[in-house]
């Protein structure tokens, strides 16, 4: 097992698709390009690319990294079900990593790790509590929020999380969720169907 791993990591839990290549103990190479749709058909490209600058290829990977979330629903399931599979296919571990987690990385002491959300709300993990979606005014009644200003410093965190626990991964990663889908079933009705 090495002691300094070469980690990939990714996380389109937001308006973005983040990569960033740990190796040596030390970030290669971080890209982070904004969209708010095509993480799907932008992820895997943008990986290859990583590599690529990095002088590294697939199979030189220790561990997949890969943040879970809370953010955007379609956004979190296309980049944990990437990382499973690479992990799968290249026989390594997936190392989810929470945004809270990649946040407290970077925040200073005091400071509460919040992640923006829809209609002025910030998710935020309160001290002795789990994850919750909270409008933004009473958020900052807990105390100073931190949001990260530069998605490229939050992958990054999440690279240097992932090389601190691969090889302690027991299980999969798995999306963090802290709201219900805004998504509804369609309520159109069905068609009749007539037996001929």
């Amino acid at each position: 097992m090495p002691s300094d791993p070469t980690i990939l990591a990714f996380d389109t839990s937001a308006a973005h698709c983040a990569a960033a290549l740990l190796r040596g103990g030390v970030i290669a190479v971080s890209r982070v390009e904004g969209m708010a749709r095509g993480q799907a058909e932008r992820l895997m490209p943008l990986l290859q690319e990583v590599l690529t600058e990095a002088g590294c290829v697939w199979a030189d990977l220790d561990a997949i990294g890969v943040g879970i979330g809370p953010g955007n629903f379609t956004g979190i399931r296309i980049s944990v079900s990437a990382a499973r599979g690479l992990a799968l296919g290249l026989g390594v571990p997936a190392v989810g990593v929470s945004g809270f987690d990649a946040l407290i990385e970077l925040a200073e002491a005091g400071q509460l790790p919040a992640i923006p959300a829809p209609r002025e709300q910030v998710y935020v993990q309160l001290p002795g509590t789990g994850p919750c979606l909270l409008p933004l005014d009473e958020a900052e009644k807990h105390g100073p929020l931190y949001v990260c200003p530069d998605p490229a410093l939050q992958i990054q965190a999440v690279a240097r999380l992932a090389a601190k626990r691969w090889h302690s991964v027991s299980a999969p990663p798995a999306p963090l969720y802290v709201r219900p889908a805004d998504a509804a079933p369609s309520r159109d009705v069905p068609p009749v169907l007539l037996d001929p």
